[in-house]
C-alpha cells in the first residue's frame, strides 16, 4: 500500500454543507472504522451530515441518489467488499462503481468514494482508520466529498455573477 503522490491533507471549510453518509453493513469492524473517520473529517470541517445504513456496498447507489433528492449537497459512500472464490465480487464492485457514478453525475453533485475492494480482511482493516490502520480512508472519502462542494461552487459562482449582471 503506497501513500507515495497522495496530497497534504488541508483544513476545509465545510459550513453550510449537508452531507449524508450513506454505509454498507458488511464487515463490520472496517465499515464501523470508516464511518468514524468520515465523521471525524466532517466534524472537524463544520459539515452537518447524517448517517444512513443501507444492507451492502450495491444499494449505496439509491440511497447516494435518495439522499440527493432530499437536499444534501454532498454524500459519502462507505462500503467494504472483499474478493471470494466467485465472481460476485467483480459484478458488485462494478455496479456499486458505475452506480455512484451515475447517481453523482445525475444529481451534479459530490460523492466521496470510500467503498473498499480487497483481496483479504487485513487490507480493510489497514485502511480503515483504526488504531494501527496505515490509512483512513473513511476521512479521506469525506475530504474529497467537501473539497469537490468547494470546486463545484467556485465553477458555478461566475455563472451566477454573470446571471446578475455582475
Amino acid at each position: 500500500m503506497s501513500r507515495a503522490g497522495a496530497p497534504q491533507s488541508q483544513q476545509i471549510d465545510g459550513s453550510g454543507t449537508q452531507v449524508v453518509i450513506v454505509a454498507g453493513t458488511w464487515h463490520e469492524v472496517i465499515t464501523e472504522g470508516l464511518i468514524a473517520g468520515a465523521q471525524r473529517a466532517l466534524d472537524a470541517a463544520g459539515a452537518e451530515h447524517r448517517l444512513v445504513r443501507v444492507p451492502g456496498s450495491f444499494e449505496l447507489a439509491l440511497a447516494a441518489q435518495a439522499a440527493f433528492a432530499g437536499g444534501a449537497d454532498a454524500v459519502v459512500a462507505l462500503g467494504v467488499i472483499i474478493r471470494g472464490g466467485t465472481p460476485h465480487f467483480e459484478y458488485v464492485s462494478h455496479a456499486t462503481t458505475d452506480g455512484l457514478t451515475r447517481a453523482a453525475l445525475d444529481a451534479g453533485k459530490p460523492i466521496g468514494f470510500g467503498v473498499l475492494t480487497l483481496d483479504d480482511e487485513q487490507q480493510g482493516l489497514d485502511r480503515a482508520g483504526l488504531a494501527g490502520s496505515k490509512e483512513d480512508k473513511g476521512a479521506e472519502a469525506a475530504e474529497a466529498a467537501l473539497r469537490m462542494v468547494a470546486v463545484i461552487r467556485e465553477l458555478a459562482a461566475p455563472a451566477a455573477r454573470d446571471m446578475l449582471g455582475e
